[in-house]
């Protein structure tokens, strides 16, 4: 599949396959040039192509020295397109394996992604992951109930 011919459904089969293969190339390849992430982990937000792609190299790069595979899986996807623009909502799953299969660890975030369509593709133009807060603890929520 061309990564220039993009569908909104081949948008999030990439970002699965790019993560499990630890691709930060093709995944990277999924943002627009002028993306805002709004992420859960350490930093804020990011608008800065050099900067996020930092985070994903180390991010695929701890997962690679812990010898894990990630499987990502996306839930209760809800899409609407018009136009040059889309709207996605979901769960996605974040389950680490080894590589005999065994599942060491998992979280679901809840993600939104708004996606432009550039040259005949669509691609991430904001990403926005939460998680719900824990009112007693202040502790964000990883697992769905």
């Amino acid at each position: 599949m061309s990564i220039s011919s993009l569908t909104v459904q081949d948008v999030l089969e990439t970002y699965k396959t790019a993560v499990y293969e630890k691709d930060v190339e093709a995944y990277l390849a999924l943002y627009t040039s002028d993306f805002h992430v709004y992420d859960c982990w350490d930093d804020w937000e990011c608008v800065d192509r050099s900067q996020w792609a930092a985070s994903t190299k180390e991010w695929f790069h701890g997962l690679q020295e812990e010898n894990v595979l990630l499987h990502v899986a996306f839930d209760d996807v809800v899409t609407e397109e018009s136009g040059s623009l889309a709207f996605v909502r979901c769960n996605v799953t974040f389950a680490a394996h080894n590589e005999s299969g065994e599942k060491l660890r998992q979280i679901t975030n809840r993600f939104t992604f708004g996606l432009r369509k550039e040259n005949d593709s669509w691609r991430i133009a904001h990403q926005h992951s939460s998680l719900p807060v824990n009112g007693e603890t202040g502790q964000g929520v990883f697992q769905r109930k």
